[in-house]
């Protein structure tokens, strides 16, 4: 039995990366999935691999007219919807804010912010009626703290957290839950994407993060785009019915404060050039 038998789930951006790993579970752990994405290739492949109860619908989710669709595949198809992922995303553009270009923060916006706002728009009112759902976006510790991605991405993920915030107010007595969950560091193509990587190549050559990745954190490891999606069966499954409003941050640590050998040695400088001054004086 899995916790998420009999649930029928949207996961955007569910052709890679994250959203890939996400489809895969929560098909194992009973869920009927709708994986939605630009790449029409990679996504039926992934329907057909994991079989009847995931289904692909090409979906850009910066365009109103696919969101719409999308919706209305996934109630048409199996009857419901009980839950929506929101994890489409891109790098947007990176430099510095008197070089940013304007037509590439527009697109970037368009999914990683507009994207979300569309899905919650016409999830909504399905789960409305059905009296409850889960709504999952997916932020970034680039939306809490300063310093972890460019500005276009920083500025859209933390519009994310905080409009969960406002719609879990607004959907949350009609017992729709809408949370957020924050990722660091997860070893994923968006990477390499951001450096002008073609999609495909960027997501095979995302392991090569993985060493860089595990001295980022506490945590002495990679982030996997297992553990965003273990994060999102939970807030989507029926263990987690009173969490609302709420962003999950799963970073390894990253965002708490520094392990304590960077404080040592950061320490252990300091006394150095204090002692050096000492005994020139």
């Amino acid at each position: 039995m899995g916790m998420l038998d009999g649930k029928v789930a949207i996961i955007t951006g569910s052709t890679s990366g994250i959203g890939a790993r996400a489809a895969e579970l929560f098909v194992a752990e009973g869920a009927n999935v709708i994986i939605a994405g630009r790449r029409a290739v990679r996504g039926q492949e992934l329907a057909e691999k994991l079989g009847p109860t995931a289904h692909y619908i090409q979906t850009d989710v910066s365009k109103e007219s696919d969101v719409v669709a999308m919706v209305a595949g996934a109630s048409a198809r199996f009857g419901r919807l009980d839950c929506l992922v929101n994890n489409a995303g891109v790098p947007g553009p990176g430099g510095s804010i008197t070089e940013l270009d304007v037509a590439g923060y527009d697109a970037a916006m368009a999914v990683l912010l507009r994207g979300v706002f569309l899905g919650i728009k016409h999830a909504a009112p399905i789960m409305m009626q059905q009296g409850q759902g889960s709504i999952i976006n997916i932020g970034s510790v680039a939306g809490s703290q300063a310093g972890y991605g460019g500005y276009t991405y920083s500025a859209a993920k933390a519009a994310v957290i905080h409009l969960t915030r406002c719609m879990a107010m607004e959907l949350g007595p009609r017992n729709v839950r809408v949370n957020s969950i924050s990722p660091g560091a997860i070893v994923t193509g968006i990477f390499g994407k951001a450096f002008g990587v073609a999609d495909d190549v960027a997501d095979r050559t995302a392991a090569v993060l993985e060493e860089d990745f595990a001295k980022a954190q506490p945590i002495p490891r990679a982030g996997k785009p297992e553990d965003i999606a273990q994060a999102a069966a939970w807030l989507a499954s029926d263990a987690s019915t009173f969490v609302n409003g709420r962003d999950l941050v799963v970073d390894g640590g990253l965002l708490v404060g520094r392990p304590l050998s960077m404080v040592l040695a950061t320490a252990e400088a300091i006394a150095a050039k204090v002692t050096a001054a000492a005994g020139a004086g």
